[in-house]
């Protein structure tokens, strides 16, 4: 299959960040030529006056498991959100509910133009999660969320570390690198305060032996790291990072709350740091330094985190708060729009460690794009702003037009093409009044 895209402003995100009005072809699952290319053609042609061509946004830190609890955890801090309300439901879930949960947040995300997500799933029922991916084509790395401590924290979501370990090695020789690698597993360790001693040194091991990424949270929430340093005796990234955990294989949502050595550590052990300005903000949990981490060498990129704690799973909005929240403590010009839309492209494939083939147009890398349209009343008029003004300040989830992943046209003029829409909104409204009734909360 070849696609030709034609008359787009390419905002290549390459090396020299070079934007220009052009072509683009793509054959199979590949680029293959950049430029202005009359002389070609292919099995479709797409125009794409007054759009923005770019590389697909990176989001790396979603759940896709709580997709279906949107809006049900409202105004609550973190460890109240968990045990309230996160828990009780993700408990809750059986292996349809989760699919559809899991499908309803791929269909959202494609619509909005992101084509690569880190997630971290539930305890239970993984497998529906990896069957919803394979059917909606993202690209993805995640894995089994593992749990074996903590307080109010219901039975079923408690495993054994062997039990958690053994099954995220069966899941890992059964999706790692499945579908020419658009999907790969991960270690998912919940966070400290879920996760025995034990527990976090086996994954450790098993992430160097094999060379499993680790996605997991870290420093979100003043209980949280007060609750760390009562039980392990030191602060949260210290103490990841005596376990051997803090290196360019290790995602790490959040880092709001940090120490100067925390910093140290997470800067100079090249640790990936998922940037969630908009849930951060929605649990009260406060704002990261992103600033001075960008400044000393970090690798920032950008995620929504869960339906519940952020009500929505546009890179837009992310982008957008990314960029503002930060000024008023670092200065009008301390996150200029450029830095963010890198953060949601190339430093998303750097935390997904795939920055060698997505993340930036460029003959031979994959076929990970999306269309933007710069044909509404908010973008005009089109040529005052540059265009990393206009994608962090102006555009929408609405403007996408169309989404590519692994060159597989994903979704066109708003209608998704590997989905049935119909079909998934009636199913997961049906799967939420099941799980609902299970955990008691409606």
């Amino acid at each position: 299959m070849s696609i030709l895209i034609k008359n787009a402003t390419i905002v290549t995100m390459n090396k020299n960040r070079d934007v220009f009005c052009g072509d683009l072809l793509i054959e199979n699952d590949r680029i293959s030529r950049i430029g202005k290319l009359d002389r070609y053609t292919a099995d479709m042609i797409i125009n794409a006056d007054n759009q923005l061509l770019l590389p697909g946004f990176i989001q790396s830190h979603v759940h896709l498991c709580q997709v279906l609890f949107r809006g049900m955890a409202d105004d609550l801090e973190l460890l109240d959100w968990l045990q309230q309300r996160i828990w009780p439901l993700e408990a809750s879930h059986d292996e349809e509910s989760l699919y559809y949960s899991s499908l309803l947040g791929c269909a959202e995300l494609l619509r909005g133009g992101t084509t690569a997500i880190i997630d971290m799933a539930t305890v239970n029922h993984t497998e529906s999660v990896f069957t919803a991916v394979k059917q909606a084509g993202i690209r993805y790395l995640g894995g089994k969320c593992l749990m074996d401590h903590g307080q109010d924290v219901p039975p079923t979501l408690l495993d054994t570390p062997e039990k958690a370990l053994q099954e995220s090695l069966e899941f890992y020789q059964r999706w790692n690198n499945y579908d020419n690698g658009r999907i790969r597993y991960a270690l998912c360790p919940r966070f400290v305060v879920s996760c025995s001693d034990v527990l976090l040194r086996e994954v450790a091991s098993l992430s160097q032996q094999y060379q499993i990424p680790v996605h997991t949270h870290a420093s979100e929430n003043q209980g949280e790291i007060e609750l760390v340093e009562r039980e392990r005796g030191i602060r949260n990234i210290i103490y990841l990072d005596s376990l051997g955990l803090c290196n360019d294989s290790l995602i790490l949502a959040h880092c709001i709350h940090l120490a100067d050595d925390e910093i140290k550590i997470l800067t100079e052990s090249q640790t990936n740091i998922a940037h969630c300005p908009g849930s951060n903000l929605k649990l009260g949990s406060g704002i990261a330094p992103i600033p001075p981490l960008l400044n000393l060498g970090a690798r920032v990129s950008l995620g929504a985190d869960g339906a519940p704690c952020n009500n929505n799973l546009s890179i837009f909005m992310e982008m957008r708060l990314a960029a503002l929240i930060q000024k008023p403590f670092h200065g009008p010009r301390s996150m200029p729009a450029q830095t963010v839309v890198e953060m949601a492209t190339i430093g998303g494939a750097r935390a997904i460690g795939l920055e060698h083939e997505i993340g930036s147009l460029e003959e031979g890398k994959k076929a990970d794009m999306v269309l933007i349209s710069l044909d509404g009343w908010h973008t005009r008029p089109q040529n005052a702003a540059n265009v990393y003004s206009q994608l962090v300040y102006q555009a929408q989830t609405s403007d996408v037009t169309a989404t590519i992943v692994d060159g597989h046209l994903l979704m066109k003029d708003g209608r998704l093409l590997s989905i049935d829409e119909e079909k998934l909104k009636s199913a997961a409204e049906a799967s939420l009044q099941r799980v609902c009734r299970r955990a008691g909360l409606c």
